[in-house]
């Protein structure tokens, strides 16, 4: 499942458990508002942490892929010149055998 399809699913959750708690509440409407707004309040700041724990795994996630992309292009270049020398010791190898 994506990270929007959760998203998603959390807040329908959260709807449902609302709705659910306001229709079998058995407290006044008063009470019943004031646990309602915390309850919203609880769920915007488990987003807002949800959101911070992602940013930072989308930044770790990004440095790594520079690491690594910066890794393979020098074994890369490493390689291209390697095989570079490889073909002109076999040119000049020829060369001499002419």
């Amino acid at each position: 499942m994506s990270a929007k399809g959760i998203w998603i699913a959390f807040g329908v959750g959260v709807a449902a458990g609302a709705t659910v708690a306001l229709l079998y509440a058995p407290q006044s409407g008063e009470r019943t508002r004031r646990q309602l707004k915390k309850g919203i309040d609880e769920a915007g700041d488990y987003l807002e942490d949800a959101a911070d724990s992602l940013k930072k795994q989308a930044d770790k996630v990004a440095k790594e892929s520079q690491k690594l992309y910066k890794k393979t292009r020098s074994q890369v270049e490493d390689a291209i010149e390697t095989a570079g020398d490889a073909v002109n010791s076999a040119v000049k190898s020829v060369q001499t055998l002419m």
